[in-house]
């Protein structure tokens, strides 16, 4: 098992930056293929990013490609995304997730995840 805490959400202007973490603790968190979601009020959760155990793939959805970069550090146990030009449909509940992948894929369904940390609010002002 392994647990996840995510940090680093806030309130920022549209076109500002932010860096979540995602803390991971338990099981080698080098074995786990991990992404983030996102889930503004009254919406599904959606895929944001993925990446898999060792850091050399990874996915992004189009809504965030070129502004945001996935990325691990895997001696530090932390799982990173850091968000430039961020817009206010950016705003939501950011989650990170964790699967045990050492096939070497990433995930970009919810439902491939099982341990999810508590999510951090991210509020992009216009």
């Amino acid at each position: 098992q392994v647990q996840l805490v995510e940090s680093g959400g806030g309130l920022v202007q549209a076109g500002g930056s932010l860096r979540l973490s995602c803390a991971a603790s338990g099981r080698t968190f080098s074995t786990y293929a991990v992404g983030w979601f996102r889930q503004a009020p009254g919406k599904e959760r959606e895929f944001v990013a993925a990446v898999n155990w060792s850091g050399s793939s990874t996915y992004y959805a189009d809504s965030v490609k070129g502004r945001f970069t996935i990325s691990r550090d895997n001696a530090e146990n932390t799982l990173y995304l850091q968000m430039i030009s961020l817009k206010p449909e950016d705003t939501a509940v950011y989650y990170c997730a964790a699967q045990l992948g050492l096939s070497g894929t990433y995930y970009i369904r919810a439902r491939e995840y099982d341990y999810w940390g508590q999510g951090t609010q991210v509020t992009v002002s216009s």
